[in-house]
């Protein structure tokens, strides 16, 4: 599972270049849950735009230079910032053509000069909590996705998510005409430690193993858990098919060393022993589709697990 964080402050934007109108909406808006950064021209906001998310911009109108309708134009014209809000902050519109420029150009509001407090807190708690909303939707959608494509247990990529990264490793392999592996892994002996202490140790005991495996990989390299105790490994770029032969050998051995396990609440550890039955297959010389590696891989996977004594 992805880690939680607590979630930063809302981030408000105060552009005008007047450093009392500044000071003014800043002391304001202390009184609110949000980070207050300022801008003193046109120029400086862009710039700001471009380093942090805004839940919502104060944008003066009358500035030298490049003033609020430039300002909010352009903004509406770059993909990340189109749907920031915007309230204009104004002495007076000159007449509706002008009211009606700015909602054209992305403003949602307008708060008229000298601030009236009132106003200006109403105003922008009501965009500050459309911003939280829309975090903390996102940050739902982003969790719902994660457990769609993950093991619940280790954290590990499921098969869903594999197939698809393997579908795409052999798109780019073969664009960049590059070799892929794939290392099927099924788990010796795993049952009978799960019969025996139980599933809270076979647990830890497949959690363990997810561990190892991603201890012996490159960080680009996949290891996923497809179901039960079969994990799969994604290795792609490989220079030399020799490579992926090692690296077979390297998560053999390192399954086959002892699992020490501490279950929680209790004093003795558990020792455990498994071992672990591979299959390798390398694109392109195993098979040129998802299909075709699966099932070399799968096949002498097997062959090796029907060798081994039981």
């Amino acid at each position: 599972m992805p880690l939680e964080t607590p979630a930063a402050p809302a981030k408000v934007l105060i552009v005008d270049d007047t450093p009392a109108n500044l000071v003014a909406m800043r002391r304001v808006l202390a009184k609110l849950d949000c980070e207050v950064i300022e801008a003193g021209s046109g120029n400086a906001a862009l710039a700001a735009c471009l380093e942090h998310e805004f839940a919502l911009i104060l944008l003066d109108v009358q500035m030298p230079d490049m003033d609020g309708f430039e300002v909010a134009t352009l903004l509406a014209g770059t993909a990340e910032t189109q749907r920031t809000p915007i309230i204009f902050v104004t002495a007076a519109f000159k007449d509706d053509l002008d009211r009606m420029t700015a909602y054209e150009v992305g403003a949602v509001d307008y708060i008229a000069k000298p601030i009236n407090e009132f106003v200006l807190l109403s105003k922008v708690k009501i965009f500050l909590e459309l911003h939280r909303g829309r975090v903390a939707l996102r940050a739902a959608e982003s969790l719902a996705r994660y457990q769609a494509s993950h093991d619940p247990l280790t954290g590990l990529p499921n098969r869903l998510l594999f197939d698809d990264r393997l579908d795409t490793g052999i798109r780019r392999s073969a664009r960049e005409n590059q070799q892929l592996a794939l290392i099927y892994i099924d788990i010796d002996r795993f049952k009978p430690v799960n019969d025996h202490h139980g599933h809270r140790v076979g647990d830890l005991l497949l959690q363990a193993i997810a561990g190892r495996l991603q201890a012996q990989v490159r960080d680009s390299d996949t290891v996923a858990r497809l179901g039960g105790d079969e994990f799969a490994v994604l290795l792609e770029k490989l220079a030399d098919p020799d490579d992926a032969q090692r690296i077979e050998s390297q998560l053999v051995a390192a399954l086959e060393r002892t699992f020490t396990l501490q279950l929680p609440h209790q004093a003795e550890a558990i020792t455990v022993s498994v071992g672990a039955s591979t299959g390798l297959a390398v694109y392109p010389q195993d098979g040129s589709t998802a299909d075709t590696l699966l099932a070399a891989a799968d096949a002498r996977m097997y062959q090796v697990k029907r060798a081994r004594p039981h």
